[in-house]
């Protein structure tokens, strides 16, 4: 066994004492009072995540982690810190990213930023290389301190695709292979339920929900979660009888996508598109048209494939797209880039005041 060392009177020593402590000088406070101490709490509890990842930075350079017959360190914190697979891989890759990353490191140390915030960064320098985060350190920092960890993901996703597009689009299809979904074999009058969606597929089963959760009622008993669980087999249930889905204010649920012209284009640098629940189209008279190609500039499952393309319609016989063919307005699934454009496309005038379609590159 690794030595572990003579710890008495040691920093840790004081910390065990002082959460010994802890709980019952906690319990003694008013409970509308217990906002500051939680705040407290956690920002010891990520300062500790510091020291933490200095510590396993340092132990895994030694390989002392072998002397207790663990292959690799991250077998060892699961063994003897007691973490998930998942979760040791990932403080192990967070101790090594940020030996490159001394302002994160520092942050990190004072509490600046959170764990969370600081997983985040250290997986984009994982995909796209340490040297473009060391440059836009500073940037992807000042946003993480005004940003809780869910908002900062979208930040840090933004720019590993800025960075390199392929390496966002390999990192999202690496988590679309991990879905699946398990039902269990009725146990004691149960089936258990258990999966994971790619974002694409989670987003589109929420908004499916949601259309079946109308807002609860003074004399309904069931819990949200309850709620959630009745719509969820309601909608498997009706396909089976041969409903459909409703809708909501007289709308049919849908997702929204965003895109810039530059995404759109393919340009290198571009932003990712953007995906949204929402119940209404928010008055878009925006088009969705097939692509050539659909395009994998997105946060989530992007699959690059190549499609037939659609002949475009005909703008004389539709003026403004009424009376459109469904089939030319419907994409041959939700395009993750989200081919929100019009049509036809619209015509630029040159400098010479000669007019022509809008060119790849072109600012839209």
């Amino acid at each position: 066994m690794a030595a572990s060392g003579d710890r008495s009177g040691t920093p840790l020593t004081r910390i065990k004492a002082a959460l010994d402590d802890l709980p019952g000088w906690l319990s003694a406070q008013d409970d509308a009072s217990l906002g500051e101490p939680l705040i407290e709490i956690r920002a010891v509890i990520d300062r500790s995540e510091s020291v933490f990842a200095d510590g396993v930075r340092r132990f895994d350079k030694s390989g002392e982690y072998k002397a207790d017959g663990s292959l690799s360190l991250t077998e060892w914190l699961r063994w003897r810190c007691k973490l998930s697979g998942g979760a040791a891989a990932e403080r192990v890759e967070v101790a090594r990213q940020l030996e490159k990353l001394p302002r994160t490191g520092a942050a990190f140390a004072t509490g600046d930023v959170g764990y969370q915030h600081v997983v985040l960064i250290a997986r984009a320098a994982q995909n796209v290389g340490t040297a473009p985060v060391q440059k836009e350190e500073h940037s992807l920092l000042k946003a993480a301190l005004t940003m809780d960890p869910g908002r900062f993901a979208a930040v840090a996703k933004g720019f590993e695709h800025r960075v390199d597009a392929a390496a966002a689009l390999g990192e999202a299809n690496r988590a679309y292979e991990r879905r699946y979904l398990h039902l269990s074999e009725p146990q004691n009058g149960m089936v258990r339920l258990d999966g994971i969606l790619d974002l694409e597929g989670g987003a589109t089963l929420k908004t499916a929900v949601s259309a079946l959760m109308p807002p609860p009622t003074n004399g309904d008993p069931r819990t949200p979660g309850q709620r959630r669980v009745d719509a969820l087999v309601d909608l498997a249930r009706r396909p089976l009888d041969g409903s459909k889905l409703g809708s909501v204010g007289g709308q049919r649920p849908h997702l929204v996508i965003t895109a810039t012209a530059e995404t759109l284009l393919g340009l290198k640098g571009a932003p990712p598109a953007e995906m949204r629940r929402t119940d209404t189209d928010g008055g878009s008279t925006a088009a969705r048209v097939r692509s050539q190609r659909e395009l994998a500039a997105w946060p989530g499952r992007a699959r690059e494939r190549e499609c037939q393309p659609r002949p475009p319609p005909d703008p004389g016989s539709h003026p403004q797209g009424a009376g459109r063919p469904r089939s030319q307005l419907r994409l041959q699934r939700l395009s993750p880039a989200g081919d929100l454009v019009r049509w036809p496309p619209p015509r630029l005038v040159d400098a010479r005041g000669q007019d022509g379609a809008a060119q790849p590159g072109t600012r839209l």
